[in-house]
């Protein structure tokens, strides 16, 4: 999800901000047989976007909380990605100035993989 969500209408954003709570309630069950923290977090920042287009600061970060919870040890690529994304719509948005953006932003770009004690790497 991205820039094209500021092209839609009002209406059409209702139903993409459905669709995306719908998407993280799907993803959020554990004892789903298919379950993943990787997909629930990366709905999860689907769902950030989604708000923060639609002028929803404080659901943006409702939506991203958990991502930022997870332990550095689940901080993988592909999450870490998907929080960079929220970053940089962050900085895009009308609400990039306010207090709790910049915050929010600060928070996110801290945000990072864990990378393995180096004695763990292979000599």
């Amino acid at each position: 999800m991205g820039w094209w969500l500021l092209t839609l209408r009002p209406a059409a954003r209702t139903a993409t901000g459905a669709a995306a709570e719908q998407a993280v309630a799907a993803f959020s069950d554990p004892d789903a047989p298919f379950w993943a923290f990787g997909d629930e977090a990366g709905a999860r920042c689907n769902l950030a976007v989604v708000r923060l287009h639609d002028d929803e600061l404080d659901g943006t970060v409702d939506a991203l909380r958990p991502v930022l919870d997870l332990p550095p040890g689940k901080r993988n690529r592909g999450i870490v990605i998907s929080a960079q994304r929220v970053h940089r719509a962050l900085g895009h948005s009308s609400a990039r100035t306010s207090h709790l953006a910049r915050e929010l932003r600060e928070e996110i770009s801290q945000y990072a993989p864990t990378t393995p004690p180096a004695s763990a790497l292979p000599r």
